[in-house]
């Protein structure tokens, strides 16, 4: 059985949050994302499905820069997609069944996320100055799930 569908935001986060609770405490983006990837690397790797790591991933030499458009795009799809997982919560008829918890983590976790590039947007000199970012950045996480 592959494990690679099943390595959700919610797998991600739950294994963040035990790292957290044992004392280690996340480092920066480049560091996080990597231990994201191995995340995927170690489920695969406990189900036997893989022998070791794909990739040990990318260096500080290697680090993508996203363009304010394309981080735009991202920060709209994380949002679309917390959206999503809170309607399937919403229409679900036992709001505290497993996948409702486990759409909730996810959306919880695209939250997070956004707001992480929130915050690295706003600590970055703006490179068009001139050039208003998108509405909805301004916005915190928790005000858009209370507006939901």
């Amino acid at each position: 059985m592959s494990t690679g569908h099943r390595v959700t935001p919610g797998l991600v986060h739950d294994i963040l949050d035990a790292l957290e609770r044992h004392g280690y405490y996340r480092s920066d983006d480049l560091h996080a994302g990597r231990a994201v990837g191995l995340i995927g690397d170690l489920a695969c790797i406990y189900e036997g499905t893989q022998d070791h790591p794909a990739y040990p991933g990318p260096s500080r030499d290697d680090a993508v820069t996203l363009t304010r458009d394309d981080a735009s795009t991202v920060f709209a799809a994380m949002d679309i997609a917390a959206g999503d997982k809170r309607y399937r919560v919403e229409m679900c008829p036992d709001q505290s069944c497993p996948d409702c918890q486990t759409h909730l983590r996810d959306a919880q976790a695209f939250d997070q996320m956004a707001d992480r590039m929130l915050r690295a947007a706003q600590a970055a000199p703006a490179a068009t100055a001139s050039k208003p970012g998108p509405d909805r950045w301004s916005q915190s996480a928790a005000d858009r799930e209370a507006g939901q």
